[in-house]
Formats: structure tokens, C-alpha cells, sequence
């Protein structure tokens, strides 16, 4: 019997096992869910909310084991206390939207006709979530699709095995049918074939640029809608007139946090030629202060990377990057803890240019690159040489300049003096390799429904 695997990143240790669905199993688990849809849609939306709601509450009430559980399964510490506060604000706020972004849009009501058009949910959706932020990237799409009526069919990644399955259980202690979210354990040929057939109605795929590619491959022909949240490479710009300390701080958290491996992580750092030497400074200063180590010992503020691979990967850019001219500001001597393996140590890399993979690549890991810039026009010039286009973070006190800056760019969004946040109330959507569609927002909605037009004519009376 085939069987995923959780490999712990804190000691190499086996922590969790499942043994995937057979293709009969998934089928089966499928149409479950297909069978369940039309009632589900059929309930009043209040109750469908309310439901929501419970689950949220009921994850809440678990957050302790979550915290630890996360920790052995992809290394982030213990003393930031798990995603429930990100997972709790990101379903509160599709839930408090979804009356007003699920209505009816009138266009006529006379004597002659009534004109409309009704959002309606597609059916069965699939969300495979990734393991760097198992609990929030999941809520993006299963909240809101949940509410617009659809049934929905959760994958997680294998490093994070536990997370879906623990998700369904509190759905279902708090009153959500077992048919209407349901976990599965699937292997990746299981998944392709799922999707080839024409099993799902909307297919939501949080991950890399080469499993957002194996999706559209799978599901070629089938016509069904996607959303993909790929790689990023995301840039901060800082100007002449920012707050340098706030930049700083606010920079290299989005840098280092998670071990780097957040989805709009601060990867790449271009300061204005006046502010450089003294934002270098400020960021050694800063960088050196992490605690690298174990990730369920209360001081530890940098835990170990999710798998080896990954670590070696950052080292493998960090070190092509230092043969070609850059220089690393770190001393390894203030990172013992680095041991090769998953705990890797954090990096500043300066002299760097886009010839560099580590400039150009997304990295998923504790390093950044900052280069001095002259200007607005070269700022903007270099945040766009990308083949990502995630976010970007721009840090000045005028805000008109921000937005012409902002217009330039080419990204999904636009944040001026913070950074690494994902805002319920607005579109998260990228454009370039990092992917196609928008979660969240009430354009979240209407990625998770279809139009349907009404045009009623009335009889006439004689």
C-alpha cells in the first residue's frame, strides 16, 4: 500500500503517515460530494454562514495542538502561536461579505420584464493547499465556497499531512456534513486523473510554478476553471523620504519570517543610494539578533527550513551568488545552529545583480539580496524584471508617488510602508508566472460562482 509520508524537519523523524486512496476510493469520495452539493446550495445562506462560523470557532478551540502539530510538521516556532488569528480574520470577512457579494445584480423590473443576474455556485471544488501556511491558504478558498454553496474536496501537501484532516473533523463537530468537506490523501497520478476526467467543477492549486503547470496539463480540454498562486520573487523599494527604521524592521520580518518561506515574502530589496549604507547597517543589526533552533523552545524565532531540499536549494543560490561577486554579510560563526541540513542560517547578500539566480529565482528561504538604486526609474526598471508578480512593497511618505510607482509595476498588489500581509478585503491575485484568478474579496465570490441571467417576460393582461 502506498503511503505519504511527514517527515519531520526538527529531527528527521517520521511524525505522520496515511495511506492514499485507491482511484475507486477518490471517485467514490467525489461523487459524495457531488450528491451533496444541491442540498447544500439549497440551504438559506444564513445557515451556511452560521456553519462556517462554528467550524472556525471549533478550529480555534484546537489552536494549542495546532500550534505543536505545525511546528513538527514544517518547523515554524511555537512562540508565534500557529495561523488561527490570519484563519479566524480571512473567513470572518467572506462570511460578513457574502450576503451583499452573493446577490441578485437587478438590471429591470417593469411591467414588461424582470431582468437579473444570480450568482450560482459551480458544484464540486478542489482545493489543494500548500504547507507553508497550511491553515490561511487553505480558508481563502474553502470559506468562501462553502458559503456560495459548493461542496468541497481538500488536499493537503504531504509535509503538512495532518492539517486537512484535523480541518474536517472540526467542520464536522461543528454541524458541516461530512459529504459537503471531506479531506482526502491522494498521490499525484491519482490527482491528475481526478482532474483529467472532469471530476471537479473549480480547481484551486496553492504551490509552485511546476505544479500549477502539471495542473493545467491535467485538466487540458475539460474546460474547468482554475485559480493558481504560484511562485514570487517580491520586491521592497525604499525612497529617500521613508522611515528607515520602520522599513527595516517591517523589510526583513517579510524577509526572514517562516524561515523565508512565505508566498509574498520580501525576497529582493532595492534602497536609494542615500539611505543604502544605513539600511545595510540597520539589517546586519537586525538579521543577527534571530534565534535559530528548535522550533518548540519558546526563544527560538528561526526554525528549520520545511525539508533538506529546500535548505539546500537557498544554500545552492546563496553560494553560486558569492562566487560571482557578492558578499555575504552574515558570519556563519553567529549561526551554529546551521547544520547543513533543514536549519539553515539567514543571509544578506550585497554587490548582487539580476545575473544572480538568487536575484531572479524564487529562493523560499531566510536570504536577501538588496542593491543600491538612483532612482524611481530604475527602481521600477528592476522590481519588473521578473518572471514573477506577486506583491510589491514600496516605502516613502507620498502616497501619490506611491501610486505612480504602483501603476508601473507589474504585480498583484501594491503595498506602501508594510509588507507580507494578505488583506481579506482585497483581491489576492498575481499576474506573470506567479499564477491566473483572485481568492478573497468579493472577487473571491465571483471566482467561486458563475453568472446566471434571468430575462422573464411578464404576461400581459388583457
Amino acid at each position: 500500500m502506498t503511503t505519504l509520508k511527514c517527515i519531520s524537519p526538527i529531527d528527521g523523524s517520521l511524525y505522520a503517515e496515511r495511506p492514499v486512496f485507491a482511484m475507486s476510493e477518490a471517485e467514490a469520495a467525489v461523487a459524495r460530494a457531488r450528491a451533496a452539493q444541491p442540498a447544500w446550495a439549497a440551504r438559506p445562506l444564513d445557515e451556511r454562514i452560521a456553519l462556517l462560523r462554528a467550524a472556525v470557532a471549533r478550529v480555534g478551540e484546537m489552536n494549542d495542538e495546532i500550534v505543536t502539530e505545525l511546528a513538527w510538521q514544517m518547523g515554524r516556532p511555537v512562540r508565534y502561536g500557529g495561523e488561527f488569528r490570519g484563519f479566524d480574520e480571512r473567513a470572518g470577512y467572506m462570511a460578513e461579505i457574502a450576503p451583499e457579494a452573493l446577490a441578485d445584480i437587478p438590471v429591470s423590473d417593469d411591467d414588461e420584464f424582470t431582468r437579473y443576474i444570480r450568482r450560482v455556485p459551480h458544484g464540486v471544488v478542489f482545493v489543494i493547499a500548500p504547507w507553508n501556511y497550511p491553515w490561511m491558504t487553505a480558508i481563502n478558498t474553502v470559506a468562501p465556497a462553502l458559503i456560495a454553496g459548493n461542496t468541497v474536496v481538500l488536499k493537503h501537501a504531504t509535509q503538512t499531512l495532518l492539517v486537512g484532516e484535523r480541518m474536517a473533523r472540526a467542520f464536522h463537530e461543528a454541524g458541516i456534513p461530512e459529504d459537503v468537506f471531506q479531506n482526502v490523501f491522494l498521490d499525484h497520478d491519482t490527482t491528475s486523473a481526478l482532474i483529467g476526467s472532469g471530476a471537479f467543477d473549480y480547481l484551486n492549486f496553492t504551490g509552485s510554478v511546476g505544479g500549477g503547470r502539471a495542473m493545467e496539463r491535467a485538466a487540458a480540454g475539460t474546460f474547468t476553471p482554475m485559480g493558481l498562486e504560484l511562485g514570487g520573487k517580491d520586491p521592497g523599494y525604499v525612497m529617500e523620504d521613508a522611515d528607515l527604521d520602520a522599513a527595516v524592521e517591517t523589510l526583513m520580518d517579510g524577509a526572514l519570517f517562516n524561515s523565508g518561506q512565505c508566498c509574498c515574502g520580501i525576497e529582493r530589496i532595492y534602497v536609494v543610494e542615500s539611505l543604502f549604507d544605513a539600511f545595510v547597517e540597520k539589517a546586519v543589526a537586525l538579521t543577527r539578533q534571530q534565534k535559530l533552533g528548535n522550533p518548540l523552545e519558546a526563544d527560538t524565532t528561526l526554525g528549520p527550513m520545511a525539508a533538506k531540499r529546500f535548505a539546500d536549494e537557498v544554500r545552492a543560490q546563496t553560494q553560486e551568488a558569492i562566487a560571482a561577486g557578492a558578499r555575504a554579510l552574515i558570519d556563519p560563526a553567529d549561526f551554529p545552529q546551521d547544520d547543513g541540513g533543514t536549519y539553515l542560517m539567514p543571509q544578506i547578500l550585497v554587490d548582487v545583480d539580476h545575473s544572480m539566480r538568487v536575484m531572479r529565482e524564487e529562493s523560499f528561504g531566510p536570504v536577501v539580496g538588496i542593491m543600491a538604486v538612483k532612482d524611481d526609474a530604475e527602481a521600477i526598471r528592476l522590481m519588473n524584471d521578473s518572471a514573477f508578480g506577486l506583491t510589491a512593497s514600496l516605502w516613502t511618505g507620498d502616497i501619490d508617488r506611491a501610486r505612480r510607482i504602483g501603476d508601473r509595476l507589474e504585480t498583484g498588489t501594491v503595498f506602501m510602508n508594510r509588507a507580507d500581509y494578505v488583506d481579506p478585503g482585497l483581491c489576492w491575485t498575481g499576474c506573470k508566472n506567479t499564477g491566473r484568478g483572485g481568492g478573497l474579496s468579493v472577487i473571491g465570490y465571483h471566482n467561486l460562482t458563475r453568472p446566471k441571467s434571468y430575462h422573464l417576460k411578464k404576461l400581459q393582461k388583457a
